[in-house]
């Protein structure tokens, strides 16, 4: 990438086994919305078939990564490909491809994929991550939320979520559904996708990697200090699952953010499974907007100006095993030594 362009877009697409990633790929790629987009597609085992139900817009359009599991054997081979592809599938000598859409095994927990993402300086010198989009079945997603732990963490660190099947899903199921993933990620807005075809279907479309996924997020949703409302489905896995979040209606300094996040991460860092936040720095006029993935931060972003009126810090955490107090008795000791 040359010096000065700005960074790829990545969107990631997950989902469990047989949610339908493939067919929502292969509709968007009949519409030519992804015309300009590289897929990257993961498989996992020895023999891929998922390549061959994807119908390509050239020969060089779908990459397959069969080698093994994105999240545990092959994230070096992850950062190789995106570092070498601009130009290992040039055509004409030319990169042609404006953004990534990576689609992950269904077995995959998301995590580490997303740590390569924002902390692999190979991948963050020429992409950025947009959003990450979580494919569920309306069918047999309550159950694969409470059997498989890859499920609940795919849910956990989406952006966007699109319920598939929903046409042939009991509408009671439906709507136990709805209201589990809003439990487990209130900030992540859902689509429908039936066969293929999405509601607002640019849904995995990025122009360009605005954050918008990320502030539209933190501006819509209702910010208390107390976490979400668990009452819902009686099988609660994803009680272990919760979204956090502050405010700070005065600004932070910056120093005492940064000794706060890096004492946080070092003693729950494991716990701490996704951050994103807008914050309001006393050193600056200027929002920042930080985004991390357990221990790993992306580099924090300086917008030119606020996105609303609301100027307060909002911090939004995806948590395990972590409540709001033990949060903000993390914080305590550092505004104290700012008093």
């Amino acid at each position: 990438m040359a010096a000065g362009s700005a960074p790829i877009p990545i969107t990631v697409l997950t989902g469990f086994l047989g949610s339908g990633k493939t067919t929502v790929l292969n509709r968007l790629l009949e519409d030519r919305a992804l015309a300009d987009t590289l897929i990257l597609i993961n498989e996992f085992g020895d023999i891929g078939i998922d390549h061959d139900l994807v119908a390509p817009l050239a020969d060089d359009a779908v990459i397959e990564m069969a080698s093994g599991c994105l999240c545990c054997t092959i994230r070096g081979d992850l950062a190789r490909t995106l570092r070498d592809a601009p130009w290992r599938y040039a055509r004409d000598g030319r990169p042609w491809f404006r953004r990534v859409v990576l689609e992950t095994t269904g077995i995959a927990d998301p995590l580490p994929i997303l740590q390569t993402l924002i902390g692999d300086p190979a991948v963050t010198r020429h992409y950025q991550l947009d959003r990450v989009v979580t494919v569920v079945d309306a069918v047999h997603g309550l159950d694969t939320l409470t059997r498989q732990e890859e499920a609940w963490r795919q849910v956990a660190v989406a952006d966007l979520f699109l319920i598939t099947k929903s046409d042939v899903a009991d509408n009671a199921v439906l709507d136990r559904l709805k209201k589990r993933l809003a439990a487990i990620n209130p900030t992540a807005p859902r689509r429908m996708a039936l066969h293929g075809d999405i509601e607002e279907g640019d849904a995995l479309i990025a122009s360009a990697p605005s954050l918008s996924g990320r502030l539209e997020a933190l501006e819509d949703w209702p910010i208390d200090d107390h976490g979400h409302d668990h009452h819902h489905d009686v099988n609660r896995h994803g009680d272990h699952i919760r979204a956090l979040s502050l405010t700070f209606e005065t600004p932070i300094p910056g120093p005492l953010l940064d000794q706060w996040l890096e004492a946080l991460l070092l003693l729950r860092g494991p716990d701490i499974l996704r951050v994103k936040g807008i914050i309001n720095l006393a050193e600056t006029e200027r929002p920042m907007v930080i985004h991390g993935v357990q221990h790993r931060f992306e580099a924090p972003i300086l917008l030119p100006a606020w996105p609303s009126a609301d100027r307060r810090t909002r911090l939004v955490f995806i948590t395990r095993d972590l409540d709001a107090a033990t949060l903000k008795a993390s914080l305590a000791p550092f505004m104290e030594a700012c008093a």
